[in-house]
């Protein structure tokens, strides 16, 4: 395996290739590799200037003719919940996560594959094996957990751990300044429940609770559909050229960042 020095890191830039958020556009990456002593400190710093994490890997968009995808972040202590993000904390609050090492089970990988079928039949991860979920979640030097929801049991209260079947799955890092959501999934057939938000919900009270101010929800893409819930989470921090900035509610000139 190549090594990569920590105290200078080597950057990359990928080929052009189709966007996965927007008809008729291509996207490129600059990626470089996180291993090491000092790679939890490095992801802390690239995710404040917008790079997102993938196994050791921390990449951001790198396009020639498009600023669309931009990283956000929520901030915690501002947060208050409207009142349909309160009915869904509420209708939800029978689930309980518990935070775990960052070791990949069948049972996870499951409720992927299901999640994935379902969810994103024509996404770029539909073709991952079990291996492949492994990878994403074991091969890191980075602070990470993986939390899991389950219904509330009988003992709860004592372990602070559900029962029954997953129906939840989130892999998470601990960054210096916040909690960053690296992937979620969820059960297919409780959509109608809202588990997508409720997830975020309750990484925004994990994120309060550990006294850091920001929960990382990756990137918004003005104008893609898939990607406009993360603008209910307010205050929503957009990085621009200049710094994080609340995001407005009217359309932002993303040239200009």
């Amino acid at each position: 395996m190549t090594q990569h020095p920590t105290d200078a890191p080597q950057f990359f830039l990928t080929a052009p290739s189709a966007c996965p958020y927007l008809p008729g556009k291509t996207e490129r990456k600059v990626f470089t590799h996180m291993v090491g002593e000092r790679a939890a400190a490095m992801n802390s710093i690239l995710s404040h200037g917008g790079f997102r994490r993938s196994q050791n890997i921390a990449y951001r968009p790198a396009c020639e003719d498009c600023r669309s995808c931009i990283s956000v972040r929520v901030r915690v202590d501002d947060f208050r919940p409207d009142k349909s993000q309160r009915r869904n904390y509420t209708r939800n609050s029978h689930l309980i996560g518990a935070e775990l090492p960052p070791a990949a089970t069948g049972e996870q990988y499951s409720l992927f594959r299901s999640y994935l079928d379902t969810r994103h039949a024509d996404g770029g991860m539909v073709d991952m094996t079990v291996g492949d979920y492994a990878a994403m979640v074991e091969e890191t030097h980075v602070t990470t957990m993986m939390i899991e929801y389950r219904r509330r049991g009988i003992n709860t209260f004592l372990n602070g751990m559900g029962d029954g079947p997953l129906i939840g799955a989130a892999l998470t890092d601990v960054l210096i300044d916040g909690l960053s959501m690296v992937y979620s999934f969820y059960e297919p057939d409780m959509q109608s429940d809202g588990l997508g938000t409720f997830m975020i919900l309750d990484h925004i009270e994990r994120t309060r609770r550990r006294g850091l101010p920001y929960l990382y929800l990756g990137y918004w893409v003005q104008g893609s559909r898939k990607m406009d819930y993360k603008r209910r989470y307010k205050p929503l921090e957009y990085l621009t050229s200049t710094g994080w900035a609340i995001l407005p509610d009217e359309p932002i000139d993303t040239e200009a960042i």
